[in-house]
């Protein structure tokens, strides 16, 4: 039973058809991502994980938009710091941690890749590569196989707003636009494109870049769950009913630094930094579903020591698997029967 703390002040999810399970779960989700990415710094300061890329401050906009989709048919191309997208349509703390480790069986490279390059097959997650922004032309080029085929499923590709100053963005958005394909592109805008600040990138808005390409631009709070949620919603209403596409715009904050080797105070101020931490939308989902009188600090801690546990479980189990053999290196390289050897 939903208990309004004030009349007609709490009732956005259920308007937009979200059930108290599906906000919990949203919220929990966005929880998981955080603390993951909190691990991972930790690991990797320590010396037992090489490298990671942060999302922390944008899993609010990755998971709303997670459950705006259809998460058992559509494609999806994510970037490489969406981990709270990835875990919402279905990928495991273990899967992720065995990526960080590189090991055998990671399920996004068998620990070739270099972590938050995902990929599965089974989940329609679409393997991404270093390059950034290659993976707009591949999400339209879905999009194409989707109308030629006349499934009612579209794909749904994110990237940062430096990515929206590449080639590969504008000729897959005039593609798109010219054939009206129904791909979702989501712009995670998080204000810096490595070091270089936004104002400093482009002078407009990246959503407004959609009217030159004949579909509709939206730019939204990414730090407001549910807005997020009904944009996308709305976006692929659109594209299932043969209007194409819709570019979204969600506006966020990077609070970590670029990746682990970035020095992020050698370009920004603890104090942008902090104005920002002010603003995560985490904290906000929580004091709805508060408000909503559907969650509690009991449930707080309860979340809290189910997570620990699931990520020491991935963590041990990452750890503890095995590296790829050497002779694994020859595999999908040559013809023949997949293993390796001459052609």
């Amino acid at each position: 039973m939903t208990n309004l703390s004030s009349a007609g002040q709490q009732l956005r999810h259920l308007e937009l058809g979200l059930s108290d399970e599906q906000v919990i779960d949203m919220y929990s989700t966005m929880v998981m991502a955080r603390k993951f990415d909190e691990r991972m710094l930790l690991l990797q300061r320590a010396g037992k994980i090489n490298f990671h890329v942060s999302g922390i401050g944008q899993e609010v906009a990755q998971v709303a938009a997670a459950f705006a989709l259809d998460r058992e048919n559509d494609y999806f191309l994510p970037y490489y710091r969406d981990y709270g997208f990835v875990l919402s349509v279905g990928m495991t703390l273990r899967d992720l941690l065995l990526s960080v480790f590189a090991k055998e069986e990671d399920p996004n490279s068998g620990g070739r890749q270099m972590p938050g390059h995902f990929g599965s097959k089974r989940l329609r997650i679409v393997t991404g590569s270093s390059p950034v922004t290659t993976q707009v032309p591949h999400a339209v080029g879905i999009a194409l196989a989707a109308k030629m085929k006349g499934k009612s499923i579209v794909s749904f590709v994110t990237f940062g707003e430096g990515s929206s100053n590449q080639g590969d963005f504008h000729e897959g958005c005039n593609f798109a636009g010219v054939h009206k394909l129904p791909v979702i592109l989501m712009c995670e805008n998080n204000q810096y494109a490595i070091s270089v600040p936004i104002a400093k990138q482009l002078r407009g808005k990246v959503s407004d870049r959609a009217l030159g390409y004949g579909f509709p631009g939206v730019r939204v709070d990414g730090n407001d769950a549910l807005e997020v949620f009904k944009v996308v919603k709305e976006a692929r209403e659109r594209a299932v009913a043969g209007e194409g596409p819709t570019l979204i715009e969600a506006m966020m904050y990077r609070l970590s630094p670029h990746s682990t080797s970035d020095n992020d105070l050698v370009y920004r101020t603890k104090e942008e930094v902090e104005e920002n931490r002010a603003k995560d939308g985490i904290p906000k989902f929580k004091q709805y579903l508060m408000d909503c009188g559907i969650w509690d600090e009991e449930k707080e801690e309860a979340l809290s020591a189910k997570i620990k546990d699931l990520l020491n479980d991935a963590t041990d189990y990452g750890d503890k698997a095995p590296f790829p053999s050497p002779e694994s290196t020859l595999l999908h390289v040559y013809g023949g029967d997949g293993q390796g050897g001459t052609a």
